[in-house]
């Protein structure tokens, strides 16, 4: 079993990735981090005429955009009736919007960018995983459909064999929006588009040290050396560190763990996902799984949200629960085993802002294949000067006097969690 994320073990980063050779002098904009914020961020900065760096710690998209589960699905980390109740129907109705746009967003990306990723949209099926939550999710198909015209499809214990291959939940709710990618060729085949069609410097290894504000422009040093630009944007979501101290304590990381199957038999392949659906459940700590593209079981979950787990235990805990709801896949190893960083808000939701005049955009909570792709349009689009505003910018961010860069809440937080699925 191979401790290293599966997406880029099958699709590495390309020799021929046209990464820039040595930092430019000056640039329009300069952007901390390679994963989607940045590089849909640069797209549209770049192709507005600006000149643009992406400054990559690493190698491009090496956090969690190569390491998620490839699934985008409708709705934000926050419940939609929580942010109706906080923030009112004009807003519930743009955050809703906004989590279709960005899945409709990938779908115009990888078209126009003619990105071969594997994307698909056949859709998800949220699992009942008790039945006393089947009352909620019928209540809450209905106020979609009523308030959002949003149409999904009730799945009951019966009928769910038509959709996945256990008899381990209660029923579910099939939602035909989600999409499905290669998360590895998505992010590496948007760093190639941009670089070659709108000449973005992809900087590697360009660890971003300090930003130092001069009066007209920033200088920001790297292990590289240093470039002038007139804006930044941070975009490093669960990987954001005391670059900036401010956006330290805006939001933490989450570990999020998956391990992958070797390929199954087109027959178990059929049996378990009829309809090649995305799944994930209903509890609190959540398992979401899918097929790959070449046919092997996904599962991954956050049963513990700490970041540092060891990844041969990490794949233990995983299979146990994956053999729970599919003890036919006892016969197959686990090939990959891996984690990748979650940032997480204190209100469970994204934000966007200007912080002692750097931008920045995060908090997406594990649904940043989509989100993080829209609202790294969106923040090119506002230093491009296309849009004034966001909805992600107008919403107040919720600061917690007791966190000051170090999550020492997590473990109880995570112990919370678990007690209230043992008693939902």
């Amino acid at each position: 079993m191979k401790t290293e994320p599966f997406w880029t073990d099958q699709f590495s980063r390309p020799d021929d990735l046209p990464v820039a050779e040595a930092l430019p002098d000056a640039v329009d904009v300069a952007i901390v981090g390679s994963g989607y914020t940045g590089l849909n961020a640069a797209r549209v900065l770049a192709k507005s005429g600006a000149t643009v760096a992406v400054l990559e710690r690493e190698t491009i998209g090496w956090g969690a955009s190569s390491r998620n589960g490839g699934m985008a699905t409708p709705g934000l980390k926050q419940s939609l009736k929580t942010i109706w109740q906080k923030y009112g129907r004009d807003y519930a109705h743009k955050f809703w919007q906004a989590s279709l746009d960005a899945i409709d967003l990938i779908d115009q990306i990888v078209r126009e960018e003619e990105i071969a990723c594997d994307w698909q949209r056949p859709g998800h099926v949220a699992l009942f995983f008790k039945e006393s939550h089947a009352d909620y999710y019928r209540q809450y198909a209905d106020w979609l459909r009523e308030e959002f015209h949003h149409e999904t499809t009730w799945v009951t214990k019966e009928d769910l064999r038509s959709e996945i291959g256990t008899d381990a939940y209660y029923g579910g709710l099939a939602d035909d929006y989600s999409g499905g990618i290669q998360p590895a060729k998505y992010v590496l085949g948007l760093a190639r588009a941009i670089a070659e069609n709108y000449g973005v410097h992809l900087c590697e290894r360009a660890s971003v040290t300090r930003i130092e504000k001069l009066p007209t422009v920033f200088l920001v040093h790297t292990s590289q050396g240093s470039v002038k630009a007139k804006e930044v944007l941070v975009a490093t979501n669960g990987y954001t560190d005391q670059l900036v101290p401010p956006l330290k304590r805006k939001l933490f990381p989450v570990g999020s763990y998956s391990i992958v199957t070797e390929p199954l038999p087109p027959e178990v392949q059929q049996e378990i996902s009829p309809k090649g659906r995305m799944f994930y459940d209903s509890k609190i700590f959540l398992n979401y799984f899918r097929l790959t593209p070449d046919g092997r079981m996904l599962w991954g979950g956050r049963n513990n949200l700490s970041t540092g787990l060891d990844l041969g235990d990490s794949a233990a805990q995983l299979r146990a629960g994956m053999l729970r709801v599919f003890p036919q896949l006892e016969p197959y190893a686990i090939t990959h085993s891996w984690t990748g960083q979650l940032g997480i808000t204190f209100d469970l939701m994204p934000h966007m802002g200007r912080v002692d005049g750097i931008h920045y955009a995060f908090g997406y909570g594990g649904h940043g294949l989509s989100i993080a792709t829209y609202l790294g349009t969106e923040a090119g689009k506002l230093l491009a000067g296309q849009i004034d505003s966001s909805p992600f910018i107008e919403i107040p961010e919720d600061i917690k006097f007791f966190y000051r860069g170090r999550p020492w809440f997590v473990p109880l937080a995570a112990q919370y969690y678990r007690i209230k699925d043992l008693v939902s």
